[in-house]
């Protein structure tokens, strides 16, 4: 799975020019299911993101994970991160998990979030989206559950 956290003061997303979904301070997650991925990748995004120290302490240093500073999600489905651009100038979107495979990680990933504390507003998943956010930093992470990185944590 592939994620794109976006710290932020405030967000929300709108679905026909009506509010669906907002928080405060905290992450804006922009999550995709790939070809492949199972409920054990959203359980890794899940305990990175809810741990993950980029929020300020009392001296101003990333010191505080989402938790720590009782931060929400809102959690916005983006099969675009998915997008392969190595060939030509229109994106391939073949890495994607098929439309229902990725619904229901979509759907996993946000109740693992809410089991592990972490408050969460959501978009709709496949909809047309206006994402409004006000990005604190500004502060964006990328995460993917491939990475060899991000399996060593």
């Amino acid at each position: 799975m592939r994620a794109v956290l976006q710290r932020v003061n405030e967000a929300s997303v709108k679905i026909n020019d009506e509010i669906v979904g907002k928080i405060g301070l905290g992450f804006l997650i922009l999550i995709c299911a790939m070809r492949g991925d199972d409920e054990s990748n959203a359980d890794q995004l899940v305990n990175k993101i809810s741990k993950l120290r980029v929020f300020a302490d009392e001296n101003r240093k990333m010191n505080r994970s989402l938790l720590d500073v009782e931060g929400r999600a809102l959690v916005v489905s983006q099969f675009t991160l998915a997008a392969g651009t190595s060939h030509g100038n229109r994106p391939g979107f073949s890495n994607a998990a098929k439309p229902e495979d990725g619904k229901k990680l979509y759907e996993y990933f946000i109740l693992q979030l809410q089991a592990a504390g972490i408050p969460v507003a959501t978009g709709s998943f496949g909809a047309n989206m206006k994402v409004h956010l006000i990005n604190d930093g500004p502060a964006t992470f990328w995460l993917d559950t491939a990475h060899p990185l991000l399996k060593k944590h």
